[in-house]
Formats: structure tokens, sequence, C-alpha cells
């Protein structure tokens, strides 16, 4: 179906949409898997917003004043990785440069879904140029816009000067039924709504249609009532092949400056599939060699062609978002060097930022702990620490879901501020009771090169669990700071103490969680995650107070930066006998045992283990140096789950850890009830000893 570019630029728009549409069909069908009905229905929507209305330029992916495309609807990637193609976005080489191949090629399109592939099922930030953010629950996506928007307006306010307007992009996310349905979407909208954050856009495909069948099933939500409710500017387009209502619709929410807004868009899941089309089947899988032909001859294709770009639909990209994006960018490009000139110390701060940079001297006023049997709760060490760093640390932004009195993240220096509608130059962020949009948030806002935390109870680290997957699976460095972190949380609790969560943050690949043992192993976990600028951590702190140790008796706190070290030692370089190991508020425990056993003449040892994922990536050498083989008396004690100790503590060591929840009462008294007890512990390291000693006779 050869075209030329002398047609008409409505038939070129027409001819650019089937494109998307056969595109996507052609790839779902050879991959044998996928979802093709989304695509198509939403190739106008994506068309009209690519070509007329997003600033991109495709041959500088990361030009910093880009606006940001948010797949939410992450199973419809066929659309996204057709327009990544046919606009012709150059993919980036590993220092983020662009080179002269495609982000996504006709090649790569062939192989959609397949391995090592750069068009994955679901779009994968890294690992294809031009995907912002990797979307595959539902809701994810629409939570990274939002922060992706925060971004946008404190990048704004930190860096705009009456004669230089250095940002003003906009955030589009593409959604869906599914979307909408999921909890995380109201809370993001919420805050969204709240925050008054016009440059956002999320434009809702009204298809009407999941996996099990038609809506009807189990949603009637009145959406846009519910968004006007939120604080949105709502509008709707009755048909998505309507262009000039599109258009419309997009042009009026650029000129919205007091909310955000929503589109509801209604389309047909698998348009033009004349057997399939409004049904679940169009959803979730192939349409069918038959079914492709006949919906390639609704549109006026050649029915046995595969993957066809006709001629002119290159072009037609070119001429529109290529052209425009260039231009965009080579105006921005000379506003940047011109403020380079009037504002180089900003202009510094903002290179540094896009290099994953730390600021210089972010760490030279973290605090040093003097020794104190008292001490102080981590959390309140974790609050001096943190307001140390950030006042050094200008693009470190962040808050908590409603608990910042208790997790002591609020930053208290002067000109921190609160994140408002009317103050977006504020760095402490108040997410309200949303932990689960708080950790997609702070996604999306790590994804715009700040470098964010959010912090609430480690009990609920398990409403936030796929955004904190999903910071993994993305290499961003959030900072999770997560308190009350045992049954040190005493009254509130089983159903407010955590037990199983420590081991679930664990078990993340690429996520480093640390469980610092007393104030000085809080400042060096802080220090060691913030020196990580691809990987996120955790930093789960407690409620009631640990002694800080007197690191001239005992070793220094920067062991953390290894994850696991020997704090106390048997003297003169003797052989321990038994090794007592613990995390967190427990370390004390061991410290305890360890000076009675030492007075009764028996060498033991006690290991601080922080990190354990940070530990695992040492060598085999210092592993062995910190754990002797030939040691078999272990002892673990820690007031979380038994899940992964046997590792450490062997077959036959000791576990004092808790085997079932907590319970309501004064601390002391589940101390005593769950065997935290220094008597306890010293009873478990005498049985280790013996038992070796035993085993070894016989």
């Amino acid at each position: 179906m050869p075209q030329s570019p002398s047609k008409s630029s409505s038939d070129l728009d027409t001819l650019a949409i089937n494109t998307i549409r056969t595109l996507s069909m052609d790839a779902v069908q050879k991959a044998n898997s996928g979802h093709p009905g989304t695509p198509m229905a939403l190739a106008p929507v994506g068309f009209h917003l690519w070509q007329n209305h997003l600033r991109y330029d495709p041959t500088e992916p990361l030009w910093p004043n880009r606006d940001r495309f948010v797949l939410s609807v992450g199973h419809a990637s066929m659309l996204l990785y057709s327009l990544l193609h046919l606009t012709g976005v150059r993919a980036l080489d590993h220092a983020g440069k662009p080179t002269d191949g495609p982000a996504v090629s006709l090649d790569d399109i062939k192989h959609f879904r397949q391995i090592d592939s750069k068009t994955p099922g679901h779009p994968e930030y890294r690992m294809t140029t031009g995907v912002e953010t990797t979307t595959g629950p539902l809701g994810q996506g629409l939570g990274n816009s939002v922060g992706m928007a925060m971004a946008a307006r404190w990048y704004e306010s930190r860096f705009n000067k009456p004669d230089a307007q250095i940002f003003d992009y906009r955030v589009y996310a593409l959604c869906g039924d599914g979307d909408m349905m999921e909890g995380i979407s109201h809370e993001a909208a919420s805050m969204a709504g709240h925050l008054k954050l016009s440059n956002l856009i999320w434009i809702y495909d009204s298809n009407r249609v999941t996996i099990e069948g038609h809506t009807d099933l189990a949603y009637s939500d009145d959406v846009e009532t519910r968004f006007k409710g939120y604080n949105w500017n709502t509008m709707h387009v009755d048909d998505a092949n309507d262009g000039a209502a599109l258009e419309a619709a997009l042009n009026k929410a650029k000129a919205t400056t007091d909310k955000p807004t929503l589109i509801v868009v209604k389309s047909i899941i698998g348009w033009g599939a004349p057997h399939k089309q409004d049904t679940s089947a169009a959803h979730g899988e192939p349409l069918g060699v038959d079914e492709i032909k006949l919906a390639k001859k609704f549109y006026g294709w050649p029915e046995d062609s595969s993957f066809l770009v006709p001629d002119g639909v290159y072009e037609h990209f070119n001429e529109g978002i290529g052209a425009r994006g260039k231009a965009a960018r080579d105006a921005w490009q000379k506003s940047f060097d011109d403020y380079a000139k009037k504002y180089p110390d900003l202009a510094k701060e903002f290179a540094q930022i896009e290099a994953h940079a730390l600021p210089e001297g972010w760490d030279a006023d973290i605090p040093t702990f003097d020794a104190d049997a008292k001490g102080m709760a981590s959390r309140e060490s974790s609050g001096k620490v943190l307001n140390a760093i950030a006042k050094r640390f200008p693009w470190m932004i962040g808050g908590s879901a409603d608990l910042s009195p208790s997790t002591k993240t609020d930053m208290k220096f002067e000109g921190a501020g609160s994140f408002e509608h009317d103050n977006y130059a504020g760095r402490n962020l108040h997410f309200g009771i949303r932990e689960h949009a708080m950790g997609a948030i702070c996604n999306g806002i790590a994804l715009s090169n700040l470098r964010p935390y959010g912090s609430t109870f480690l009990i609920f680290s398990d409403y936030m669990k796929p955004p904190i997957r999903l910071s993994s699976i993305m290499e961003v460095p959030v900072i999770y700071v997560f308190t009350h972190d045992s049954i040190g949380v005493g009254e509130d609790g089983p159903t407010h103490q955590p037990i199983e969560q420590l081991a679930s943050l664990r078990g993340v690949p690429g996520l480093s969680s640390y469980r610092p043992g007393d104030a000085n192993e809080v400042a060096e976990s802080w220090r060691a995650a913030l020196s990580e600028p691809h990987r996120p951590a955790c930093i789960i702190v407690s409620r009631q107070p640990l002694p800080t140790f007197d690191r001239s008796k005992y070793a220094s706190a920067k062991g953390v930066h290894k994850g696991a070290y020997v704090l106390a030692d048997a003297e003169n370089g003797k052989k321990p006998q038994v090794i007592l190991m613990a995390t967190g508020s427990e370390l004390s425990l061991c410290v305890d045992t360890y000076e009675k056993l030492k007075s009764e003449g028996i060498a033991a040892r006690v290991v601080s283990m922080p990190s354990w994922d940070l530990f695992e990536r040492q060598d085999e050498a210092y592993k062995d140096s910190v754990f002797p083989p030939d040691v078999d008396a272990r002892v673990c004690v820690e007031q979380a789950g038994t899940l992964g100790w046997d590792r450490y503590v062997g077959r036959l060591g000791s576990q004092v850890v808790m085997h079932s929840f907590g319970a309501s009462a004064p601390l002391s008294d589940l101390k005593k009830k769950f065997g935290f007890t220094p008597e306890h512990v010293y009873d478990e390291a005498k049985k280790q000893i013996e038992r070796v000693k035993t085993s070894h006779q016989e």
C-alpha cells in the first residue's frame, strides 16, 4: 500500500494512525502473546498527542525540558513502541548520549516480548530509550506521573528566573479502566488535585472492557464526577477516532492553569476487527491471522502485508513532532546557555543533578554520636542525620504518609518549607495517609533525577510493596524510611508490630535494607544508601531508645559499609567459641551477653548485620573473616521472623527471633514473653557452646 508524502495531511494522519494499529496487531500475532486491542483503539490518541502536542525531540530523548509521556496502561506497550519507532527516537548509549541507532527498530518490533528484546511485554525504564518509567501493575504509572509533575514544579521554583523560564514541561499519562479501578489512582488523583498540578494531564481510555468482559460486571463509577470532587478539570471525547475533538480537548487541557486535567476518551477496544472489537477477546490475546486480515481490509490495508510502514509515514512524523521538537529544544538550549552565563551556580547545580552526582560536602555535617548507655531511638538519630544531610543537599526532598512527627523525617532547617500549591519550592512533602501513592510518587520524583525519600511505619511497607519493587526494577535511588520497626511498638499490638516485613524487604533483588543498631550505624546507613545513585534503600529504625556504643571500645560503625562487621571480638586474637549476631535494637543484647561471657573467660564475637544484601556483595574472604566456617556455635537475635537467618547461624544454630505475631503490652513485658532478654540470649549462647563441645567429643 505505497503512499506518497504528497498526500493531504489528513490522509497522512490516517495512514500513520493505521500504521500504529497494524504494527501492534502484527507484533502481538508474531509473539503469540500480548494485548492488541488497546493500541488499536488508542492509536488516534497516541498519534495526535505525539504529533501535535508532546514537546519532545526524538533526536535528544533526555532533553531536560521535554514533556513526559507515561503509558500507565502498560499492557498496551505496542502503542508506545510503535510511536518510538515511527517518530525516529534515537537510542542512548551507556553514557546517556544519543546514538545514530533507533530506540526501537522495526526488527525490535518483530521481536516483541522475546528474550533480551527492547520491546518487552510491559515498557521498562533503562531497557528502552524513550520509556520514561516501568509500568506493569496498573495505577503505578499514574502515581509516577504525579511525582514527575511535582518534580517539574520544584524545578520551576528552584531554577526559573523572571528573565529565564528554563522549566515549563508537562506530564501526560495514558490510563484505562483498570488503572481507575485500582486504589492507587484515587490516592494519586486526590493528591494531584490538592496540589493543583495544572501541568498534569491524564487521558483516560474508557473502552469499558477488561479481561473478564464488559466493565459493568464490576464497575459503574461516574469517573468525571469523581475527578471533579478531586478538584480536577474534566472533559470528554465521545469517539477516539474524532481527531478534531481530541485536538480541542488537548488544547483546552494545556490552557488550564489552576488544576490538573482528566480527558475521558470513549474508545472501542480492537477497533476495526469485525468479530472481536468491543470484546474481551481483543484485550489479552492475539487476534488471529484471519481476524487481522479482516481488520486490515477494514483499514484499507494490504491484507497479506506484515509489519508494513507505508511510504510517507516516517516523513510525516519527522515533519511533525520531529521538526517541532527540534525547534523547541534548540530554542531551549540557547536560553539555557544564556542562563548558565547569568546564573553559573544554578547551572552547575543542575548539571550535578543531571549527572546523578552528590553535592560537594553533602555529608560534612553528619554527626558523630558519643557513647551513651541510655542512647536514643534510632528514629531520633535518623532525623538528626537526615537534617544534617538535607541542609547541604538542595535537591533532596521528601516526607511521610502523615507521620513525620513520629518518623522524624521533617526537615526543620530554615528555608526547607512545605511543598504546597502556593509554595512548590518547599522540600517537605506531605503525602497524607496515602502510603501506596507515596511510593509511586517518590519513584516519579527519582525518575526526574531528584533524590526523594518517603517514610511511614514498617508495618505499612505492605501497603507500598509494588512501588518499592519497581524502584528496584528501575534502579532508581528512592530512600524509604521505615520506623516502629519491631514489637518495640508495644501497646499498639500485633496489627502494628512488624514480623515478616524485614524478610519481605530483604527478598527484593536490588533493594538495600539497613537496620542499624545504634546512632552511629544510623549515620553510616544514610551515608551508604545515598552513595548509591542507582539503588533504592530502606532505612529501618526504632521507636524505642538504643544505647550508643563506645566506639573506642568497639569497632567503628564504618563497618556498616560492608553490610556486616565484627563489632566486638575475642581478646588477643583468640578463636571465638560462639558468634552472636543481630541487627537493630537487639544488637545491645548481644553486646551484653558478650561482656558476660568475656567476664567468665569465654571467647565470643559479636557481629552487627545492619544490611544483609550489602554483606552478600562482599567477597568470600571478607565473609569468612566475619563468620569463620569452623565456628559452629552461633546465635542470632532479631525481633522479626526467622526466615533467612539459617544462612548465617546454620541448621543447628540458635535463633532468638519471633515465631508468632506480637501482643499488646508494654515493651518490657513483650521482651520477657518472647525471650529478648540478656539472660535468654546468654543461655542460648552457652547451649551453643556446649552443643559444639559435645559434638567434638563424640
